[in-house]
């Protein structure tokens, strides 16, 4: 697949949060191996508490607030520059998520 062997990364303002090796490829998901950076352990927090929120699948609302305050703390960039939309989820080493080049339509 054309995405696998790419490095995505993850950044919070100028910091680099982290790096995404792509090895899987199904999509719309793509996922790798997440090397963290030292600006990781100011968001950490963040995704363990949006993926507890999703993994318990019963109070969305709670989730997308969750999901905004990633949202305004990190940034994710392709190989060709930043992506205006994403859903990005951070366990451990691992990491998956979608995007879009368009920005979503609020509803």
């Amino acid at each position: 697949m054309a995405f696998e062997g790419e490095i995505w990364r993850v950044r919070s303002g100028e910091e680099a949060v982290g790096d995404i090796l792509i090895d899987d490829a199904d999509f719309p998901w793509l996922s790798g191996r997440f090397t963290a950076h030292p600006a990781f352990d100011a968001v950490r927090d963040l995704f363990a508490r949006e993926l507890a929120l999703a993994e318990r699948d019963d109070d969305w609302e709670e989730w997308e607030t969750a999901y905004d305050e990633i949202r305004r703390s990190v940034s994710l960039s392709s190989p060709d520059g930043p992506v205006p939309e994403f859903l990005l989820h951070i366990e451990g080493d691992r990491a998956w998520f979608r995007w879009s080049d368009e920005p979503f339509e609020e509803e």
